[in-house]
């Protein structure tokens, strides 16, 4: 079984921290998850390294 990366990340709506995991075998990665305080929905891309130790994850509204 593959390894999961666990990231804290802050939603861009209320602010309030969250803990996701990332599934390193996807290289690149584009989703909307919604926020586990607020709801709202959240843009989700996802770079991970080749080696999948590097993760870089941007956040952002759904109207950005």
């Amino acid at each position: 079984m593959l390894r999961q990366i666990e990231s804290t990340i802050y939603c861009p709506y209320c602010g309030e921290p969250q803990t996701i995991l990332i599934d390193p075998s996807i290289m690149q990665q584009s989703y909307i998850e919604d926020c586990q305080i607020c709801c709202r929905p959240i843009e989700f891309q996802v770079q991970v390294s080749a080696d999948g130790e590097d993760v870089s994850i941007v956040t952002g509204t759904d109207n950005e």
